[in-house]
């Protein structure tokens, strides 16, 4: 019986080690990225402070990075992953995530809004909302940041 103790143990040892192993090499390419997109937005426009860092996935690859800047501001930055180009603004110059859930709340009426993240498409800086309707379809709703207006829904899938 101890044995079979001890044998259970060194088991359950190693499958621990295996998935934290496994963890670890899921989010080393998140980190890596990461670490590149700061450092540049450090570089170019002096950030001080990262309050926030996603990878945007839509037609291209966007980090975004959102943090303050030299002067105390708060900034908002977007590095597509293909043309290394920065675009930045100032985070009061633009649509506040709460506006941009409104916009939607006035336009149509989700049942759950599931996520609320900054992003870029063809150099247009936005706000995807992804949500369930009514009847429990996935939908998403794309708001200029600039602007506040609309520039594409995907419904019903």
């Amino acid at each position: 019986m101890k044995k079979w103790i001890i044998f259970l143990s060194i088991l359950v040892l190693a499958m621990c080690g295996l998935l934290i192993k496994v963890y670890l090499s899921a989010v080393d390419p998140l980190k890596t990225a990461e670490k590149k997109a700061v450092s540049l937005a450090k570089k170019e426009i002096s950030l001080t402070e990262v309050e926030d860092f996603h990878i945007y996935n839509g037609n291209e690859t966007v980090n975004v990075i959102e943090g303050k800047s030299k002067k105390g501001d708060n900034v908002i930055v977007w590095i597509p992953e293909k043309s290394k180009e920065i675009f930045v603004r100032k985070a009061n110059n633009g649509l506040t995530k709460e506006a941009a859930i409104q916009k939607l709340q006035q336009e149509k009426s989700p049942k759950k809004i599931i996520s609320v993240r900054l992003g870029m498409e063809k150099n247009i800086p936005l706000w995807e909302i992804y949500y369930r309707s009514n009847n429990n379809l996935i939908n998403y709703y794309y708001v200029h940041f600039d602007t506040g207006e609309w520039l594409k829904k995907i419904e019903n899938l």
